[in-house]
């Protein structure tokens, strides 16, 4: 056990002090508010936009993560032969590619927690055709990225610590504090609009895209037990665009009474539904979303077998991996 949470420990902060995590968490983070400080004449539906494009950037951002990070945790360490340096100690497989995914996963719950703060703020600063941009608020935010950077690198020059891992703490931290700042400090002058609001009806849609994003994660693991990040990125990005449309290519089929029904049903079980982590139809107007919670937890027993299974795959495709080198 102690050996199984050194390694997923380890798998975690080497992500985190990946230039490449921290660079995508500040940019999703940064442009989530920039979405809602621009006029999009929605006639109405403004804020609407805002909350669809702010868990739109958290879905994709976290893709590209799950695939680099995979690849850099896995597929990197079997072609420079730390995987077998590793596994030359007590340590299986099994342990090494579970605590791997542990790492991944809680790295990306990390990021979707900073993108998630910039989501419920964008929703409080979204505004129509009668109110302004939240210019103070967006003022304060983008303060806090910039200050996060400024610390890590004072950190880095002074006590000669890793930049990267220090400004990942601190973005962490600043952009928690600057989302109480801004909601409770940070006043709107937008007559007869009433105070607005955080829309925290985002919190369940952000968990649900969470979950997505350890679905992908588990499926980027397994590509990476055999491939590098160029194949594993093209394979993810297939399964994604194929289970956006599971729906309409493989439900259809599996409902209907055709010859095909049968492998309708296959791949329709085979191919995850995105559409069921996304509920952004159902926020709309102000009215709270009834059952939300149990629908989570639905989703969540959904995240577990489908977890299982691609974990499964990844140890399958493990399992008489060669860990000598490049193959």
């Amino acid at each position: 056990m102690r050996q199984f949470r050194t390694i997923a420990i380890n798998a975690f902060m080497e992500l985190v002090r990946q230039p490449v995590f921290l660079l995508l968490t500040t940019c999703a983070s940064a442009f989530i508010i920039f979405l809602a400080a621009v006029p999009y004449f929605g006639f109405g539906d403004d804020p609407k936009l805002v909350k669809d494009g702010s868990l739109a950037v958290m879905l994709v951002c976290g893709l590209v993560a799950a695939v680099l990070s995979a690849s850099s945790s896995v597929a990197m360490e079997i072609r420079t032969g730390t995987a077998l340096a590793v596994l030359a100690k007590p340590v299986s497989r099994v342990q090494f590619l579970l605590a791997k995914y542990l790492g991944l996963a809680a790295a990306l719950t990390v990021m979707t927690y900073v993108n998630a703060i910039a989501a419920l703020l964008a929703s409080r600063m979204a505004f129509d055709a009668y109110g302004d941009a939240d210019l103070a608020g967006t003022s304060v935010y983008y303060a806090a990225l910039a200050l996060a950077f400024l610390l890590g690198g004072l950190t880095n020059y002074f006590l000669r610590r890793p930049f990267v891992a220090d400004a990942m703490r601190f973005l962490v931290v600043l952009s928690t504090i600057a989302f109480f700042v801004i909601v409770h400090a940070v006043k709107l002058n937008r007559p007869g609009l009433g105070d607005p609001m955080v829309d925290y009806r985002l919190v369940p849609a952000s968990v649900l895209v969470l979950f997505a994003l350890w679905i992908l994660a588990g499926l980027a693991l397994a590509c990476s037990t055999r491939y590098e990040v160029v194949p594993t990125l093209a394979i993810c990005t297939a399964l994604f665009l194929l289970g956006l449309m599971s729906d309409y290519l493989f439900g259809t089929l599996a409902e209907s009474k055709s010859a095909w029904r049968l492998a309708g049903e296959v791949l329709y079980a085979a191919v995850p539904n995105w559409q069921l982590f996304w509920i952004t139809d159902a926020i709309e107007g102000t009215k709270a979303i009834e059952g939300v919670w149990i629908y989570v937890v639905k989703a969540f027993g959904y995240v577990v077998c489908y977890l299982g299974a691609s974990l499964a795959l990844a140890l399958a495709l493990f399992q008489d991996r060669e860990l000598g080198g490049t193959q």
